[in-house]
């Protein structure tokens, strides 16, 4: 399996929502690769969390990549609307609208790039269509709609399978992982095959943001332990 650089996309979910912006300005000093944005409708899964308006609203706190994730349907209706407040990735779910190719040409016309996200219990065989066209694909580790849960670890195995498919087209495609990530879990999916973890919990237990997000960088080295970084 060719070397990938990993990159860590700490997940605003976690965050304390009454000083957003100052969550992602220090998440970005701490090393964010990438600031992910999860959008949840109450109806798509059991959770409701931002709009546009706020993913207007933080734009000016980074330059860092803004990794959304749409958790809505339908989707099309408001992916102008995510695209025009800031978003640069953006991310959505076959189950999400009718016409999965049709949405990402939609995402591909406004200028950015786009992912698909497959459930726990979505097929690898969801993308087979689309592989020609996305620049990323999101494996839920847990079942979408709230922070912290554990890591199911059957995932590894699809995460794995999504590899050989990505390498066998020569194209540049990205493969994150979210949902369960811990230094751990984070050594597992990048053997798998990852090149982004999304980190709530991990990233935002403490507000030594830059410790967290170092511990889970560290899993590009899979077959070292994981350091204690807060040893004297």
């Amino acid at each position: 399996m060719p070397q990938h650089t990993l990159r860590i996309a700490p997940s605003i979910l976690s965050a304390d929502f009454a000083a957003l912006g100052e969550a992602v300005r220090a998440v970005d000093v701490a090393g964010a690769d990438f600031i992910h944005i999860d959008v949840m409708d109450g109806h798509f899964v059991p959770n409701i969390t931002i709009g546009p308006d706020v993913v207007k609203a933080l734009r000016p706190h980074t330059s860092k990549p803004f990794d959304v994730h749409l958790m809505i349907a339908p989707a099309d209706p408001f992916i102008e609307a995510f695209a025009k407040a800031g978003a640069d990735i953006i991310s959505v779910h076959p189950q999400a609208g009718p016409h999965l190719h049709r949405t990402l040409q939609t995402i591909k016309a406004l200028g950015k790039r786009c992912g698909v996200v497959l459930n726990p219990a979505t097929p690898v065989q969801a993308v087979d269509e689309v592989l020609d066209m996305v620049d990323l694909i999101l494996v839920m580790s847990v079942n979408p709609g709230f922070g912290g849960q554990s890591f199911i670890n059957s995932q590894l195995d699809k995460i794995a399978a999504l590899r050989r498919r990505i390498d066998m087209t020569g194209r540049h495609i990205d493969l994150e992982v979210d949902g369960g990530i811990t230094p751990d879990t984070a050594r597992d999916c990048v053997a798998a095959g990852a090149d982004i973890l999304v980190a709530g919990s991990s990233v935002f237990k403490t507000q030594d943001y830059a410790t967290n997000i170092a511990a889970l960088r560290h899993a590009q080295n899979v077959l070292a332990p994981v350091p204690d970084l807060n040893a004297t």
